[in-house]
């Protein structure tokens, strides 16, 4: 426990300045305290026992503390627009000297109510006049070292304006799904506590704390519990609600029960409720006939699903006037936006679509509207070329194209991009050309479920992914050139040529799209194929989904709102913009999808986490970018809770052209990018980019450590780009791992060897599979190293792995670019090493 001392205390006292009022709450004390049990966030806590939920819990035992920087907040969502009167705090020693009180119609535009300077902690009683729905404490400057520390965060005042609702007679939990911490045998099951039937019942194993949760479906305004407990009953216990059923708000605390019928107002929000026994009233274990919940009704009105696709989405048929002029409208603004705030996604309806050029600069995607690709057919080109790089396409990131066909203008279509630049569900009348006008760099790329019925000529590209498609023939390659599934593909030639190909691909599930049926959007979910070689369509097996069940995110949009509808069983689509994001988004009810439109852009404000997921099946992630904010996230991207377990593998969790950036557009700072904690998930193309060039970029003015990490089991990745991180670019714990094509450059701003320099080991392997890993396989895998900053920089190696049978690793090479440093070996002390300034590689064919 901390103490402040008297004299700090004495000097604020003394202090000429205004103090705010101190004392019980007096003229707003009929109002009621409107934030007890609700939702509550914070921009950081200071360790997991000081939750944000712990200020709002009624509890002066427990607190939220943040981390040690003035900038930090909490706040209460009260669940409906309320008028405020008066916000009490009850500080801990760690107290602020200076903040703010701001109120918010939706989580995201603040406003002052009260501005305090000079506190000196203890009780303060803040009488305030505004109306929201979220009152946040805006941390200014601390007192003390530490960071800021409440006991309590109270806010009174009435439902302005609405009526709250009323509390419902109807049991909400009734027949809902259940879950419990133990049963006592096969014929008490948490789901009797929930059936509505006193003849049945729930018990738990003889032990405390034990605890049984109903599922409610979605996040409800709750109001009151009734619990009929059998002989063996609680004496102490919580009843809780969560969001997420990971984080829980305390809505009542009771000590001394004594079993029988009770019912307990409460006032809080969630989707889960739990009771939480701390202390059993017998020597048996807690044993409930029926749990109740009700809820309120005539609250505030549910997020909507469905609508209009926004500002920046531009849907078009082939009688649309001037259709040229569009693209080339689009493109002369995005064609050098590398880090530009446009965002821009081409819609086309089904038809024919006449001597059409659609130019593709940054953040800019087309994609046609039919089930088929044959659907939406276009006499013309789509086209991406570097002339605004003078030749040099390896910086034509972040575009894409899908799910139309092309019959291209000369017999050969031009799609010179590098990383992040997807090419899906295309159906080529002709040839296909990856290198720009002039043959210059490139360093690309990926192809999946397409049809090129005449030649791909890779020319200058460096390395090329392509999955699960058919070509007419392929010319040539650089250095990695990997096909998994390819009708047509070259055969493996890795000893002399740059040819890696497998005949299936293992597991792959296409990325979900939008398409019209009939006037009526719809998003296509497809189904998970197994050993698969060529296209998915016509056949098209999966789902679909209507834009009903979608809450459609347009700028503007906040976390608070975003997750509301996640709570509700709405899945996103996010159409085209930049998204900053003051909390963390929530996935947590399986098979959710997540669809992002013209490259869409997440930022984490405050050192959030951009994007949880839970450990359910089947959740689908595709089509956005996610860029780290200013203040240092600990995980952009988590998909599983640490120590999730579950088995996914009949309907695994994907992740589809979903890019991950560092700086580049400015700061950005983060600890880990990805971490796959999940069984069972599926990776399918990323770029995962600590930035090289741009605004904010230096060895720690965007220092991100790890690019991606797997600790879960049964992990595939196709198509992993993971670039410049200041350690492994990618490490792989999780058993039982395989990856498909990786490319890798190592960061090139590292100062010195020393700075790189661990366990004896110069450089930090850019794939690193842990010791403890018994089984796991890799093919076509190639590390760049570039280090501008010191060029004399020997890396020991490209690629560390544990030595045993399980492991291996086919067709992998390491690059010195230039002479800008060198590889010692290409895996462990194997494989010879890198030389000179002509950029030749050193390559295994097989490991060990």
């Amino acid at each position: 426990m901390r103490f402040r001392s008297l004299g700090v205390a004495l000097a604020s006292t003394a202090a000429l300045i205004t103090l705010p009022v101190f004392g019980p709450p007096s003229a707003a004390a009929a109002d009621a305290n409107l934030s007890q049990g609700r939702s509550a966030t914070a921009s950081s806590t200071e360790t997991a026992g000081t939750p944000a939920a712990a200020a709002v819990d009624g509890d002066r035992g427990t607190r939220w503390s943040s981390a040690a920087t003035d900038n930090q907040w909490l706040q209460v969502d009260l669940g409906a627009t309320a008028s405020i009167s008066q916000v009490v705090l009850d500080w801990e020693a760690a107290y602020a000297s200076d903040y703010k009180i701001q109120v918010s119609a939706d989580g995201g535009s603040w406003t002052d109510l009260r501005t305090v300077t000079g506190g000196d902690g203890g009780n303060d009683t803040l009488a305030v006049s505004g109306q929201g729905r979220y009152v946040r404490m805006q941390g200014v400057h601390r007192a003390t070292p530490w960071g800021y520390s409440l006991w309590e965060f109270q806010v009174f005042g009435t439902t302005g304006g609405t009526q709250p609702g009323t509390c419902g007679t109807a049991n909400a939990a009734q027949g809902k799904a259940a879950t419990a911490s133990s049963t006592e045998n096969a014929g008490t099951p948490a789901s009797a506590a929930f059936d509505g039937n006193d003849a049945t019942r729930w018990s738990s194993q003889a032990s405390d704390p034990q605890w049984v949760r109903v599922d409610l479906g979605s996040s409800q305004d709750i109001c009151k519990v009734d619990l009929n407990w059998e002989a063996a009953y609680g004496k102490d216990f919580q009843i809780q609600a969560s969001a997420d059923g990971q984080s829980w708000n305390t809505l009542k605390t009771v000590t001394g029960a004594t079993g029988g019928r009770a019912s307990y107002d409460v006032s809080g929000s969630g989707r889960y409720v739990r009771v939480l026994g701390t202390a059993r009233g017998t020597g048996y274990g807690y044993s409930l006939w029926e749990v109740a919940v009700h809820t309120t009704s005539g609250g505030t009105p549910p997020v909507e699903g469905g609508g209009d696709l926004g500002p920046n989405v531009i849907v078009v048929d082939p009688n649309t006037p001037n259709l040229q002029q569009k693209f080339d409208q689009v493109f002369a603004q995005q064609e050098s936006a590398q880090f530009g705030s446009g965002r821009y996604q081409f819609l086309l309806k089904p038809g024919t679509y006449n001597g059409i050029n659609a130019q593709l600069g940054f953040y800019t995607s087309v994609s046609g509207l039919g089930l088929n690709p044959d659907d939406t057919q276009i006499n013309g080109d789509i086209t991406v070329d570097a002339g605004w790089f003078n030749g040099n396409a390896t910086q034509n990131f972040w575009r894409s194209a899908e799910n139309l066909a092309i019959t291209p203008s000369n017999g050969t279509d031009r799609w010179a991009v590098a990383q992040a630049a997807p090419f899906r569900r295309i159906h080529v009348k002709g040839g296909l050309n990856l290198a720009p006008n002039g043959y210059g760099w490139a360093s690309g790329g990926y192809i999946a479920d397409s049809k090129i019925d005449g030649t791909v000529g890779p020319y200058s590209q460096q390395q090329w992914y392509t999955r699960d498609s058919s070509v007419g023939g392929w010319t040539n390659g650089v250095w990695n050139m990997t096909f998994t599934g390819v009708q047509g593909a070259p055969a493996t030639n890795f000893d002399t040529g740059p040819y890696t190909t497998l005949d299936t691909t293992p597991i792959s599930r296409e990325k979900p799209f939008l398409y019209l049926d009939g006037n009526e959007y719809k998003v296509f979910v497809p189904a998970k194929r197994t050993n698969a070689r060529g296209v998915s369509w016509p056949a098209n097996a999966g789902t679909s989904l209507p834009l009903s069940q979608f809450y459609i995110v347009k700028p503007g949009a906040t976390a608070a709102t975003i997750n509301t509808a996640l709570s509700q069983g709405l899945n996103l689509l996010f159409t085209p913009g930049v998204y900053h994001l003051n909390q963390t988004i929530n996935v947590t009810r399986a098979n959710t999808v997540v669809l992002g439109l013209g490259l869409a852009t997440i930022i984490p404000d405050g050192g959030v986490d951009a994007l949880h997921v839970a450990d359910v099946d089947g959740v689908r992630l595709a089509g956005f970018l996610i860029d780290a904010g200013a203040t240092r996230s600990d995980t952009l991207l988590q998909l599983g809770p640490a120590g999730a377990s579950a088995d996914h593998s009949a309907n695994p969790t994907t992740m589809q052209d979903v890019f991950i950036r560092i700086g580049g557009a400015g700061p950005g700072l983060a600890t880990d990018s990805v971490v796959v904690n999940s069984d069972d998930v599926v990776i399918d193309h990323t770029w995962i980019w600590r930035a090289d060039h741009g605004e904010g970029v230096g060895w720690e003015t965007n220092r991100a450590d790890y690019g991606l990490r797997v600790n879960g089991d049964d992990v595939l990745a196709t198509g992993l780009f993971v670039e410049h991180f200041n350690k492994y670019d990618v490490v792989w714990n999780g058993e039982r791992g395989r990856t498909i094509f990786f490319q890798n450059e190592k960061a090139y701003d590292a100062p010195n060897a020393a700075a790189i320099t661990h366990d004896g080991i110069v450089g930090y392997a850019a794939y690193k599979v842990a010791d403890s890993v018994n089984v796991h396989e890799a093919w076509g895998l190639g590390s760049y190293c570039n280090y501008t900053s010191d060029p004399s920089i020997v890396q020991q190696h490209g690629f560390q792995v544990p030595v045993k049978p399980g492991v291996k690793l086919h067709s992998l090479q390491v690059i010195s670019l230039g002479g800008m440093g060198q590889y010692a070996h290409v895996v462990n002390n194997t494989g010879a090493p890198t030389s000179g300034t002509s950029t030749i590689p050193s390559k295994i064919t097989q490991f060990p």
